[in-house]
């Protein structure tokens, strides 16, 4: 990781997650009309389940190929969100989602064990991401009940 040269407040660290956010939402672009991975140091990493780490700007641009191509669109509902701040460069975001998966839609709540619900922690310091960890349920259709017996009596 890079040696943090800009200080940085918990409201600014909060708005380049945001922009990350929004950016997902809008297949990849940014406000400004970049690429979410201009967001990101050159040395990042992003965690994803099912997928794994990806260390750095390429990396991370093959796991966002793999992810968003499975799903037609995403919408995160920024109204709802929990922010907490650590005094550092840690963000941690909760929050609920809608979408389209290639396999069927989704929505936070429906049904309640379903996918929708989330948490991202980020570590933010010159106005880019140096580090997300994602942690949902990647099965965004639902389908993987088998597994799950108590799934089945609901």
């Amino acid at each position: 990781m890079a040696i943090a040269t800009l200080t940085m407040t918990d409201e600014q660290r909060k708005s380049v997650a945001l922009e990350y956010l929004k950016a997902f939402d809008n297949a990849g672009v940014t406000s400004t009309g970049g690429s979410i991975l201009d967001l990101f140091a050159a040395d990042a990493q992003v965690m994803f389940p099912k997928w794994g780490l990806a260390t750095g700007r390429e990396q991370i641009g093959r796991l966002f190929a793999d992810v968003g191509g499975s799903l037609a669109s995403i919408t995160h509902h920024y109204a709802e969100f929990t922010w907490v701040f650590s005094g550092s460069d840690l963000v941690v975001v909760e929050g609920t989602s809608h979408g389209e998966h290639k396999e069927g839609p989704w929505r936070a709540g429906v049904p309640e064990w379903g996918a929708g619900r989330w948490c991202d922690v980020f570590e933010i310091r010159d106005f880019l991401i140096q580090r997300c960890f994602i942690y949902l349920d990647p099965d965004y259709a639902g389908k993987d009940t088998a597994r799950y017996p108590w799934l089945s009596e609901s």
